[in-house]
């Protein structure tokens, strides 16, 4: 009886054991399949992402071949100048708004700094204040206040003599933007003209108006016009941009010398009063 009993026992034990093994890898089956697929989608995301990036860095590969073809296609004689145009007019322009980008100052601030030194610590004091400063503004301070112990005239004319000075160094070398601006167009219409001449006489020597025979000349003489408008109108941009920085600072320069001039005034009558 115990015998029969132990192997109803086992036999139960083993049905119930591959039933729960059955269902478990019922269970796992999806699961893994759902795996398999997920991992099958980011394989495809993966693919898809690697091709579009392949597809953008050829399309960038790809533009700056074609502008390298087309730059060597114009020919080194006249395309070099232009690049020379832009080469120059770029670091020229980069020079001159780095430079004035230094000179700028909050001009209300110091003048407010300088005529509170000068109310309390004087003319020494008003000039140290201009000393540690830097942009023309400071130094033309600095000048009026130098010359502020010959009187107010002489403090005024040296004002406006070193205002121009200080005009002239903020304008320094923009003149040779404006001239490869002018330059760069120049340039490229010559080089499309000489090679249109050149187109027309391969047609004279022919004896025939073939297409074919002149239109590589005719693109090749374009591509000069093409580059020479682009490195223009590049430069162009940049020297909008120095030009009105300067014209900011310079008015900047007019309001604070005239401030100057008022707060050496006050200083003198509060000096003879005294």
């Amino acid at each position: 009886m115990k015998r029969l009993f132990s192997i109803l026992a086992i036999t139960g034990l083993m049905t119930f054991g591959n039933v729960q093994a059955q269902d478990s890898t019922q269970a796992a089956a999806p699961a893994t399949e759902q795996v398999a697929d997920t991992t099958a989608t980011v394989a495809t995301t993966d693919e898809a992402t690697a091709t579009t990036d392949e597809a953008a860095a050829t399309e960038e590969a790809t533009f700056t071949q074609s502008m390298k073809k087309r730059f060597i296609e114009g020919g080194p004689v006249w395309m070099s100048p232009v690049l020379l145009c832009l080469i120059l007019g770029l670091a020229i322009a980069i020079e001159r708004i780095i430079y004035l980008n230094l000179s700028s100052i909050n001009t209300k601030k110091f003048v407010t700094d300088v005529e509170s030194a000068l109310n309390s610590g004087g003319i020494e004091a008003a000039k140290e204040v201009s000393k540690n400063t830097a942009g023309p503004v400071a130094s033309i301070f600095y000048q009026g206040l130098e010359r502020s112990s010959h009187g107010l005239e002489s403090a005024e004319k040296s004002i406006v003599a070193y205002g121009g000075v200080q005009m002239g160094q903020l304008e320094k070398n923009v003149s040779w933007v404006s001239l490869f601006i002018a330059l760069a167009p120049m340039l490229g219409f010559l080089g499309t003209v000489i090679g249109m001449i050149e187109a027309f006489d391969q047609i004279e020597s022919a004896g025939s108006m073939e297409p074919s025979l002149v239109a590589g000349g005719i693109k090749v003489a374009l591509l000069t016009t093409v580059f020479g408008l682009i490195v223009a109108m590049i430069l162009q941009v940049f020297y909008n941009y120095i030009t009105a920085k300067i014209d900011s600072i310079v008015n900047d320069m007019e309001d604070a010398s005239i401030s100057l001039v008022d707060m050496l005034s006050d200083y003198f009558k509060e000096k003879v009063n005294k």
